[in-house]
């Protein structure tokens, strides 16, 4: 597993030549349902002489609609979003525009999601709270062909690899799918499930299986168990694997 590195660099003896200016910027599209954010990422990456912002989206399904149109050369993909969520939206595009890019930003626990975010085709996961220091150095890492997660995720996932965590110490959290997760993180929130069905556009039906199979992996009794669980979990009470 690849990872860029934080730490400072050692000074070349020589002056740097200057490079000259690239023949083409990367273009970069920007998936998030917080327009401040998206205004702060896009001066961020505008701000490069290299790269520029083709398009933005609130939606993953504006997104679908408007990468293909942008000529984009690489996504920023938040994973909480309105309707299909953002694991869904790195999923399709992987069908889509199996060559782009996608860099995952998350405010959501980095140990518990970027192996479902890499396993759902991106490239790199991203803390928000690391965005102004280090999003320039994932990028680039990305582009340069590289796979960027911290050194945290780094460190658990050749844990995973070479003890065989997953088998041996498996959490009941990660029993359930990404869209499991998505309903189980809603009815933490207090989401009935005429809300979830809405914001997610399924059927009421089939919230309420999603919600009968997380109760039966969690080995949870009732409504009320489930509440309590989800609250927990996004409360960080419940941890997902440890690392």
């Amino acid at each position: 597993m690849m990872y860029a590195n934080s730490g400072r660099k050692t000074p070349m003896q020589d002056e740097p030549k200057s490079s000259p200016l690239p023949s083409r910027k990367h273009r970069v599209f920007i998936v998030d349902d917080h327009a401040i954010l998206r205004q702060g990422l896009a001066a961020l990456i505008n701000g490069k002489p290299d790269l520029e912002v083709c398009g933005e989206s609130e939606s993953a399904e504006e997104a679908l609609r408007e990468i293909p149109k942008s000529g984009a050369d690489f996504a920023i993909v938040d994973l909480s979003l309105n309707g299909m969520s953002g694991l869904e939206l790195i999923k399709s595009l992987r069908l889509r525009r199996g060559d782009l890019p996608v860099l995952v930003l998350s405010m959501h626990d980095e140990l518990f999601f970027a192996e479902r975010a890499l396993r759902a085709g991106a490239n790199g996961y991203l803390m928000k709270n690391r965005a102004v220091a280090d999003l320039e150095q994932a990028l680039r890492h990305i582009l340069e062909g590289g796979v960027y997660v911290s050194h945290k995720v780094s460190d658990h996932l050749l844990r995973v690899m070479t003890h065989s965590e997953r088998a041996t110490q498996q959490s009941s959290m990660e029993l359930l799918s990404d869209r499991e997760i998505e309903v189980f993180e809603m009815v933490g929130r207090g989401y009935g499930n005429v809300e979830i069905s809405r914001k997610l556009h399924l059927s009421t039906r089939t919230v309420e299986g999603y919600r009968a199979r997380i109760k039966e992996k969690l080995d949870l009794k009732d409504a009320a168990q489930l509440f309590h669980h989800a609250l927990a979990w996004l409360h960080g009470k419940v941890a997902g694997p440890s690392g």
